[in-house]
């Protein structure tokens, strides 16, 4: 029985902590993919020097990314397989951008941009990630960091976790995958007021980004 001086439970109120702490995790995954948008949004900017060819850019890189995740492999890291899309993308912005009559760049000059190494896009694409690690259950999260980051060897990895080998293969798929879908939800904010609903002239402006891209197939 309870006690005269003790209160008793209060009826759900295990339940509203926990949807309480249900919408605070929410809350704190759809601030840090804003701020992971607004971050590459920046790096773009200050690359191309134009808000609406960033915001073109990196609509254009998530597309990209998202379209080819099957290609995807366990032989690849994550980062590296991000930054040569995203290299690509702005290698192919640029020589769009030289074939209007009015450029003074010739597109042949671009050919060995493709495959030089970058270290900003390699930064670039390792802050974003992360700033998105932190949104992915920890076991997830310590994988990506520690193999497709810093390139520490599987085998190696499940030993110091205790782990066997396929788990940390299965583990580690999940986790791409899990990242890939932050990546679609990074692709579906607006960089100033957060996720697509909103009616503002940056989040028009993304919407006509993809519904061109989407009817041009």
């Amino acid at each position: 029985m309870t006690s005269p001086s003790e209160d008793p439970p209060a009826p759900g109120f295990d339940s509203q902590d926990e949807s309480e702490a249900a919408k605070a995790a929410d809350a704190a995954v759809r601030r840090e993919l804003v701020e992971c948008h607004r971050d590459f949004l920046a790096f773009l900017r200050r690359r191309l020097g134009s808000p609406h060819d960033a915001e073109d850019v990196l609509q254009e890189f998530i597309a990209r990314a998202l379209e080819r995740s099957k290609d995807l492999r366990d032989i690849q890291s994550v980062r590296g397989w991000l930054s040569r899309i995203l290299a690509t993308t702005l290698v192919d912005h640029h020589r769009r951008a030289a074939r209007r009559k009015d450029s003074p760049r010739d597109p042949a000059d671009l050919e060995e941009l493709a495959v030089a190494p970058d270290v900003e896009v390699d930064t670039a694409v390792c802050f974003c990630l992360y700033r998105l690690l932190p949104t992915l259950k920890a076991e997830y999260s310590e994988l990506i960091w520690r193999i497709d980051l810093l390139g520490e060897p599987r085998d190696r990895v499940a030993v110091t976790l205790g782990l066997t080998l396929n788990n940390v293969n299965v583990r580690l798929h999940r986790g791409r995958r899990t990242l890939r879908l932050r990546l679609e939800e990074i692709c579906l904010t607006c960089p100033q007021h957060g996720f697509l609903d909103c009616q503002c002239e940056e989040g028009e402006h993304i919407r006509q980004i993809r519904a061109r891209r989407t009817a041009a197939g």
